[in-house]
């Protein structure tokens, strides 16, 4: 027998792959049998940077990622290009799993529009093309992100026990990762004695959720160690600062239970919807992030006939699918989503479907728009969303506190306590970047003082006030605003929620924040006129914009961004206290 050329055994496995070419069905193997040819057309479904995104660091890698596995062949800088007006920016294309990188050969030009293209000529394993060129645009800030990513959550958790065995182990970053860097190279997992797990590493469409696909099923009873070493790294090059190692303990077998929706915004039937409105889906537990994309989550005007699919992107976070429309969408329309079964949990299980008006929520669900409004959007930062702490006078710190983010300090020169504590970031210190960012500091203070506020709060402690959740909007004391037992702002399904609280005096918290139902710390905004303190142990999640001081006492995590001096001269205390720059 001739023997077969390399290139000839990788064709056949991409038909094999493709679903073309299938031996022994049924019959031990005797025969070989062609199926129906696969027909199904890819799509993008999410990309790095977002569509329209704005702020953008300049050595940021661009990424395009699809519902289904793509040729490499056909991925390469002529179906995937960037340009800046109609100059071709120069630089190279890599695929992995089921993401396009595109790495400029040098760094962008700040303040810049750019526009990326993922051509026709890109196919699916069985040839199939995508049905149109896939365009978007986005403008680049004034630097380049030097901010390390951080594992910020893992499934299963660390210490967890009665883990299914049939389980995928997935970690989510708090930013987009280059997928050449996330693989079983720098994600693994080890059972007793260190023995190595042998499977497969993937990222998600986003970037930024990575699963490690065990081979087999795991053993029984038994505890393993997973670890994500410096290795992985940013699309902007950047490496984590250590290595993220967890462990869990399995139960005694598989996870059988059909995951299902139980969450669903707009909810079914609403109507008034804003045409600018995301639509989300939120699962009964964690799902398996390559099965939720543009191929599984639908969005289209309810007809009779049902339209054309809308064109968008598919993001996954925390139990929750969001779908964007390209564009907004049409006023007074009635339209459909539909999550498919083609949703997986990380065992494999696929979505139960309900029939209309099933438990516990109906998938598909319809909503209709309003005459036009448009819901409220998170406040723009610019230059500033990159920073984890910014003073107009003096920063101190005692401890070990940590900047997962940038620091700024413009006007003045005085920053004690580094070290000891650690800045995961770029340092500026009356620099044209520190400059900018303070300008852009000033007018997004601006910005959210002169919202129109939904709610007038007064003095009262915000947890007393909504001790079931505080839903999304703007709420406005013309004193003092304080947290003084637990406070949890609750999305309702919306991961697009904005809230913003407007403080005539000072803010004060002795009590955690948290997050329920999609609610995300980048959308959140504290805007007093003097000072901020966020008390000793506590949880705080979103951006503080503060007039004039800002404390964090001994022990506070801020999930968010610390930038104070919007109005007069600012400082920032810090005392054993770590800040988490949200993800955008």
């Amino acid at each position: 027998m001739k023997k077969v050329k390399t290139w000839q055994a990788y064709r056949l496995f991409l038909l094999l792959l493709s679903g073309l070419l299938i031996t022994g069905c049924g019959d031990g193997g005797k025969t070989g049998h062609w199926l129906p040819r696969d027909t199904s057309i890819p799509r993008v479904t999410s990309v790095v940077p977002p569509v329209n995104a704005t702020g953008v660091a300049i050595n940021t890698k661009v990424t395009a990622s699809f519902t289904e596995v793509m040729d490499p062949a056909t991925i390469n800088t002529a179906t995937f290009t960037v340009v800046q007006g109609t100059t071709a920016v120069p630089g190279t294309v890599t695929y992995s799993g089921v993401t396009a990188v595109f790495t400029p050969t040098d760094n962008l030009a700040a303040s810049t529009t750019y526009t990326a293209t993922i051509t026709t000529g890109a196919k699916d394993l069985a040839g199939n093309a995508l049905a149109a060129n896939y365009t978007w645009s986005f403008t680049t800030g004034a630097a380049a992100d030097t901010t390390r990513p951080t594992v910020i959550s893992t499934d299963p958790a660390n210490g967890a026990t009665g883990v299914a065995t049939n389980k995928k182990i997935s970690a989510t970053f708090s930013e987009g990762m280059d997928p050449s860097t996330v693989t079983t190279a720098t994600f693994t997992v080890a059972g007793p004695g260190g023995t190595p797990v042998t499977g497969t590493v993937i990222l998600g469409s986003t970037t930024n959720i990575a699963t490690f696909t065990p081979t087999d099923n795991l053993a029984a009873s038994t505890t393993y160690t997973a670890t994500i070493t410096t290795g992985a790294r940013d699309l902007a090059g950047n490496a984590l600062a250590a290595n993220y190692i967890w462990a869990f303990t399995t139960g005694a077998g598989p996870d059988t239970s059909a995951p299902t929706v139980i969450l669903t915004y707009p909810a079914d039937n609403a109507t008034g919807v804003a045409i600018n409105s995301a639509v989300n889906a939120t699962f009964s537990e964690a799902m398996d992030p390559l099965t939720i994309s543009t191929a599984t989550f639908t969005v289209q005007a309810s007809g009779p006939p049902l339209g054309p699919v809308l064109s968008g992107t598919v993001a996954y976070v925390d139990n929750i699918a969001t779908f964007t429309p390209t564009d907004n969408l049409a006023a007074s329309t009635k339209y459909t989503a539909t999550v498919t079964t083609g949703a997986k949990d990380l065992a494999g299980n696929a979505l139960v479907v309900p029939a209309a008006g099933g438990l516990p929520k109906p998938n598909p669900w319809t909503f209709t728009t309003g005459i036009g409004t448009t819901a409220p959007s998170a406040v723009p930062l610019g230059t500033a969303a990159t920073f984890g702490i910014m003073a107009t006078s003096a920063i101190t710190n005692t401890g070990n506190s940590t900047i997962n983010g940038d620091v700024s300090l413009d006007p003045g020169t005085s920053m004690t306590g580094f070290p000891p504590g650690v800045v995961n970031g770029a340092i500026h210190i009356n620099d044209s970047v520190s400059a900018q960012a303070r300008a852009d500091l000033l007018s997004a203070y601006n910005t959210a003082k002169g919202l129109a506020p939904d709610t007038t709060v007064g003095t009262a402690d915000l947890g007393g006030l909504y001790p079931s959740g505080i839903p999304p909007g703007t709420y406005y004391s013309g004193s003092t605003m304080n947290v003084s037992t637990p406070l949890t702002l609750d999305a309702g399904g919306n991961a697009n929620a904005v809230w913003v609280f407007q403080i005539g005096s000072s803010l004060t918290t002795g009590a955690s924040v948290s997050l329920a139902n999609g609610a995300q710390a980048k959308n959140v905004f504290w805007v007093p006129t003097s000072d901020a303190t966020i008390g000793v142990g506590t949880i705080f999640y979103g951006t503080i914009l503060a007039g004039r001081d800002a404390t964090a006492v001994t022990g506070a995590t801020v999930n968010g961004r610390i930038l104070a001096g919007a109005i007069t001269a600012g400082t920032i205390a810090l005392q054993t206290s770590t800040v988490n720059v949200p993800a955008p």
